[in-house]
């Protein structure tokens, strides 16, 4: 098992990069080509080959550049595309990507044998005060304790199993990081000696709970779980996924996919009662599930985005295939699990049902002022929850769809129109049904009601399914 390759390596392989430049014509730059081999060779064990594959025109590089487009679920052509190229430069763990699976364990077993573990915080970020660093180590490890018969000990001088320390450049482990974003941090699996022991560049910046730098809890819990015989997981919901991702920390809970893989390692924790009610830890939806109801779909800058639970799967017209995103990885202040969703000319608009509130961004970030109750857009209070959402680009009106009515909303006046609401049918001839899910695609509109999906323009409907 390996971090990632040598210092003497990397700089080999990246002086042959230069003279050769073997990867895709489409590439604009030799540096491009240098980084993509670089990245392949780290994270995805590209080799110097000279075998039958190559004499029979199939590329290493294409080869590997597969592997990562497999397991990170992208389109599978093996040349490099801008989407592959954008997956590359997300910053990330410094652990490679062995295994394509859901959960992973490292070969050979590696695993602690015994339950009860130690660590040491060596020294510290001055991103954060101490006290929040010994915080968020503590929370990180306390994640898989909650869930597994583990138990960790502070010490405060002397080895520990998992020692804990900041540093940057090369810091003694020949694994130098390599400057901000890129890789985070790196972890090594149960073994004596280093085995164990967690790394954060320093060169990052680290925070408490501001998405504005990188959590620490969410780094320092993922490099724990390599720190307990854990492997990346392909998993785009999973903890162990290799590329970060902002989470709430305070409402975090970790996922489905995690707890299998560390409870296949040490088994569940014997002090939950089996009576008592626990948190339901999240799953990644399945877009293949036939069953999966849709929370909200809608358009935003010419692309689709269809919502479910913390997750959504975005679609352009450039792509053949739809990825799949954490809510938090492009609006890292939203709640999850929406109702509603859609994009006026001013701002994109997600409604949460929990708390009657609808929250509104502006690109990424929070519009201030935000999140506001239904009824400051005029809804009645007896409105508990939107079912549906869309902007009419034709009349430059708001609707929002609530049982078998629905309203109009003025937001040039930040008025309801009157006469509102109106029962489906009234204006879309045949739409009898609750609409779950609403976009306009082209200037046509698109309802979905009980699983149909179903097209009105100028008050002509068509049953899509």
């Amino acid at each position: 098992f390996k971090i990632i390759v040598s210092v003497q390596k990397d700089h080999i392989s990246y002086v042959h990069c230069i003279i050769c430049c073997v990867v895709s014509s489409t590439l604009q730059s030799c540096h491009d080509k240098c980084f993509v081999t670089a990245y392949l060779k780290k994270f995805f064990n590209l080799t110097d080959e000279t075998g039958p594959t190559v004499r029979r025109g199939i590329s290493p590089v294409s080869r590997k550049l597969a592997e990562m487009q497999r397991f990170f679920g992208l389109k599978i052509t093996g040349a490099l595309d801008a989407e592959t190229m954008a997956m590359m430069k997300k910053p990330r763990c410094g652990v490679p990507d062995t295994k394509i699976a859901d959960f992973s364990t490292f070969g050979n077993n590696l695993k602690w044998k015994k339950n009860s573990l130690t660590y040491r915080i060596e020294n510290y970020t001055p991103d954060m005060s101490a006290s929040e660093v010994d915080d968020s180590i503590e929370k990180a490890l306390q994640v898989w304790a909650k869930v597994t018969p583990l138990r960790f000990t502070r010490l405060y001088s002397g080895t520990a199993d998992i020692m804990i320390s900041f540093g940057r450049g090369s810091h003694g482990d020949y694994y130098p990081f390599d400057g901000p974003d890129g890789t985070l941090a790196h972890a090594f699996a149960p073994s004596p000696g280093i085995g164990g022991d967690a790394h954060f560049d320093e060169d990052e910046n680290f925070t408490f709970r501001s998405n504005r730098g990188y959590v620490l809890f969410m780094v320092a819990a993922h490099e724990f779980g390599h720190s307990l015989g854990l492997s990346h997981s392909d998993d785009p919901g999973a903890l162990m996924y290799p590329v970060y991702t902002y989470r709430n920390p305070d409402t975090f809970i970790l996922p489905r996919d995690d707890v299998r893989g560390i409870q296949s390692l040490y088994g569940p924790n014997p002090e939950i009662d089996p009576q008592q009610p626990k948190p339901t830890a999240p799953t990644t939806p399945d877009a293949c599930d036939s069953t999966m109801v849709l929370d909200a779909v809608t358009t935003l800058r010419g692309e689709m985005f269809f919502f479910k639970d913390s997750f959504f799967w975005r679609s352009n017209p450039q792509s053949s295939s739809a990825q799949q995103y954490l809510i938090t990885s492009f609006w890292p202040s939203a709640p999850t699990n929406i109702d509603a969703a859609y994009e006026s000319r001013h701002y994109f608009y997600l409604f949460i049902p929990t708390d009657r509130k609808v929250w509104a961004f502006s690109g990424y970030n929070a519009v201030p002022g935000y999140p506001k109750k239904l009824t400051s857009f005029g809804l009645p209070r007896h409105v508990r929850k939107i079912d549906a959402a869309l902007y009419d680009v034709q009349t430059r009106k708001s609707l929002f769809f609530v049982g078998s009515y629905y309203f109009s909303y003025d937001e040039a006046r930040g008025a309801m129109d009157p006469g509102f609401p109106k029962h489906l049918d009234q204006t879309f001839s045949g739409l009898t049904n609750r609409v779950t899910a609403a976009f306009q695609y082209r200037g046509d509109k698109m309802f979905n009601t009980n699983q149909s999906f179903f097209f009105s323009a100028f008050k002509r409907l068509l049953d899509l399914h």
